[in-house]
């Protein structure tokens, strides 16, 4: 006969479990370690890393790709090792759920001087508050349910981080076995804010010569990307994406421009976003790199925008708004427009996209930048999962045309370096069956290096482009100084200090050739380190540097 009471910790790895959370990274730690001895009986499977900081970086990879991911760590040293990491989710809005194994409960009453601990016991916690939607410390089996699932559900809510801690001796408690988990539903819109915010809308973009549409961040982060289709279909408008929205849906749709961020555009995106006389943007967040530098040219007299809980639609403010309504309300609404009239030149079809040139390789020639990354928009397969790091790397493959059913992930705006080796951890482990790649230069690389040999631990295939320009390009592209250097290491041999895999040595466009040979029969992890200059990168990244060199007075 089945008990009708459960330990602490089965219930809350039975919640994670219903939320979507098939596994669980971390690193142990005496106060964990009670805790993880739990996870090992689930059906949770543990995926152990190098370090705290990486699990908050694969907590957040897998989130992005399964809708919710998890980590585990000790009290102090752990927790605050990875807070950084949960910094980044919380801005970027990725529902990632930090499990903090903390010692028992009597000690935050006696404050003991145990080690990992700093005298006041509340500190992580309140840090914690501060970067999480929600956060909670387990006291006892009797509050523990209601908690978890508070807890829990403001993390799908607000597509946000939340912190739970887990004492030692509240672990092995005993609670009531849950019932089916009760997943969040929005609050409805506004009635009467919606048929009004709906109506405006509807009137500009009807009346509309030229409109477009911007799709941001949010349509992906609360899965609103059908929906999105949906209104596109409906209407026929054009539409572009922000970096940090894009692959929201195929680039290969016919309404779709490119690439928009200000004056770091393709002439004719920018020029097409910013002399449309209706503007329709949905769920973009405007930080510095999505709109490329802020030298977005939007004129807020023909601008509709619409985010999640709110529509603004020139200087008319309408709150309680729903996104998800407001794009439906339109998708019901708006006239079907006719692709002639609206000068839709779809970016698959452009002859200015890399994807679209035929590529034939100078085998003596020393790779470029530019060279290497006209390669990889043919390398890249359907539904690849493409990672990029802060800097040339992410910068050179924003500019690529993403292959049908590719997602995209790069941290736009925190912009945390080192931050893609553990996200591509993440990202392997929630989808084993798709092609994963990730291009990382050889700085970031040196921050998180060590849970490469994760991956080969568990058994994961990532194709790894290392781009070795010598030290911190993303920097010397502001101010150059020696601070920007490296000791260089021979990255492609670490594959054989980490146990496994094929590392190659690539400096032409001849070996790189070879190279993507054997990595096709390459039954394992790739990691091909690719040597370019110093000072080699996009425009968009120089441009990038100059506002900041600006805007730090280092000009």
């Amino acid at each position: 006969m089945t008990s009708s009471e459960i330990t602490v910790a089965e219930y809350l790895l039975t919640r994670l479990k219903e939320i979507g959370v098939d596994h669980l990274f971390g690193v142990p730690g005496d106060f964990v370690l009670g805790f993880l001895n739990q996870v090992l009986k689930s059906n949770v499977k543990y995926v152990g890393t190098c370090n705290e900081l990486n699990a908050a970086y694969a907590a957040d990879g897998y989130a992005r790709i399964r809708g919710v991911g998890a980590f585990a760590s000790t009290y102090g040293v752990g927790e605050l090792s990875a807070i950084n990491g949960v910094a980044g989710a919380y801005a970027e809005r990725v529902p990632v759920v930090v499990i903090t194994g903390s010692p028992a409960t009597i000690n935050f009453r006696i404050r003991p001087l145990l080690h990992h601990t700093l005298g006041d016991y509340q500190v992580p916690l309140i840090m914690y508050e501060k970067i999480t939607a929600a956060s909670t410390q387990l006291v006892s089996g009797d509050t523990a349910p209601a908690e978890i699932d508070r807890v829990l559900s403001a993390c799908l809510s607000h597509q946000q981080p939340v912190y739970i801690s887990v004492p030692s001796d509240v672990v092995m408690m005993k609670c009531n076995r849950p019932s089916p988990f009760s997943f969040p539903v929005p609050a409805p819109s506004d009635k009467d804010a919606l048929l009004e915010a709906v109506s405006e809308a509807v009137t500009l973009l009807d009346k509309a010569r030229m409109p477009v549409v911007i799709g941001g961040m949010e349509l992906k982060r609360f899965k609103l990307q059908k929906e999105f289709s949906g209104l596109l279909d409906a209407s026929g408008l054009p539409f572009v994406t922000t970096m940090l929205g894009k692959t929201i849906v195929s680039e290969h749709h016919p309404q779709f421009l490119g690439l928009y961020e200000g004056d770091r555009s393709r002439e004719y995106v920018r020029t097409r976003v910013e002399s449309a006389d209706c503007i329709l943007q949905l769920g973009a967040l405007m930080s510095d790199l999505d709109t490329g530098g802020f030298t977005m040219d939007l004129d807020d007299s023909k601008t509709i925008n619409a985010n999640m809980r709110s529509v603004k639609i020139r200087h008319h403010y309408y709150e309680n708004v729903y996104l998800h309504d407001f794009i439906v309300g339109l998708t019901e609404k708006l006239m079907r427009r006719n692709a002639k009239t609206l000068d839709i030149r779809c970016a698959a079809e452009s002859c200015v996209h890399r994807k679209t040139v035929p590529y034939q390789p100078d085998a003596p020639k020393p790779l470029t930048i530019k060279r290497f990354f006209d390669r990889m928009s043919h390398f890249i397969k359907d539904d690849s999962i493409v990672i990029a790091e802060t800097g040339v790397s992410l910068f050179s493959a924003a500019e690529m045309l993403m292959p049908e059913g590719a997602t995209f992930i790069g941290q736009t705006f925190y912009g945390s370096i080192g931050y893609t080796v553990g996200a591509t951890l993440g990202a392997g482990v929630a989808a084993q069956d798709r092609h994963v790649v990730l291009f990382i230069g050889d700085g970031s690389f040196q921050v998180t290096c060590q849970d490469l040999s994760t991956m080969i631990r568990n058994h994961l295939k990532p194709v790894i482009f290392l781009i070795n320009n010598d030290g911190y390009t993303i920097e010397r592209v502001i101010v150059d100084r020696t601070y920007n250097d490296l000791q260089p290491w021979k990255y492609h041999k670490l594959v054989d200090v980490f146990g496994g895999g094929l590392g190659l040595d690539v400096r032409t466009e001849g070996e790189l050739e070879e190279a993507l040979g054997k990595a096709a029969t390459c039954d394992g992890l790739v990691f091909i380190e690719i040597h370019t200059g110093r000072l080699d990168c996009p425009e968009s990244l120089r441009s990038a540097g100059r506002s900041m060199a600006k805007a730090n007075q280092l000009d």
